[in-house]
């Protein structure tokens, strides 16, 4: 699933396509939403919300999720476009751009004062102006019991951080991923590196060289010792036993 920078620059490649622009053509291919049409309005915003997109036109907010496997094109008028057809959710056209998303994991059209019921359960943005470093480490020490290697993915805590970011943070932190949320040991310094690395990355569409992420079975860069690879929940984790001792009991 795309992590928050990922979402980020989408959101930025949509705000230069359609921001302040009137809709030429909207197609909704969504059997709930298929009649609507918001052609002729207005693009007033395009803004990123952790991992969610909302569009902003008129009074209402197109949501989109891009999960696992969707994505936005931008095109030019009659450009062909590089995906197959039947995975178009949605297609938003202006003058001059042709927006298209693809298999996206959600596509809905809400009134834009429902906006809060697609992304209000959301901690704060990593990305976004709301950002509370303050909030977040509340939220991750509220998490208790639960493994920091899930609450750090857990949007509800802090928006934005995917499974890359989990397992980067976590190696850098020395804390291993199985590790109570309550239990480590500086929080705040594990939020304020999150939010150092994602920045550092939202700019670029190749990220720094992984030092744990999808390296099991390879040496630890630091220290020599092969990295595991596990399943936390349905989730991939990597960690290094020597640069992230587990608590022991």
């Amino acid at each position: 699933m795309p992590e928050g920078d990922t979402v980020w620059r989408t959101a930025n490649s949509l705000r230069d396509a359609l921001e302040g622009k009137v809709l030429t053509r909207c197609d909704v291919r969504v059997p709930r939403y298929a009649t609507v049409d918001l052609s002729g309005q207005l693009v007033d915003e395009v803004v990123s919300r952790g991992k969610h997109l909302l569009i902003r036109v008129g009074d209402h907010s197109i949501h989109t999720h891009l999960k696992m496997e969707g994505a936005w094109h931008i095109y030019a008028p009659d450009s062909r476009w590089r995906r197959p057809a039947h995975q178009a959710r949605i297609v938003l056209a202006t003058e001059d751009r042709v927006a298209v998303g693809f298999s996206l994991g959600i596509t809905e059209i809400l009134q834009r004062d429902d906006e809060e019921s697609a992304v209000g359960h959301l901690g704060p943005d990593l990305l976004g102006p709301d950002w509370d470093a303050g909030t977040a480490v509340r939220n991750l020490r509220a998490a208790g019991e639960q493994p920091i290697g899930l609450a750090l993915t857990d949007q509800r805590n802090l928006a934005g951080l995917g499974n890359v970011y989990r397992n980067e943070v976590c190696f850098l932190r020395g804390v291993h991923p199985y590790t109570p949320a309550a239990e480590v040991t500086d929080l705040p310094a594990m939020v304020t590196l999150a939010h150092r690395m994602i920045h550092a990355d939202k700019n670029n569409s190749i990220r720094h060289r992984p030092w744990v992420y999808g390296r099991a079975g390879q040496r630890c860069r630091r220290c020599g010792t092969v990295i595991e690879g596990h399943d936390l929940g349905r989730q991939e984790i990597f960690f290094c036993t020597y640069c992230q001792p587990p608590k022991v009991v």
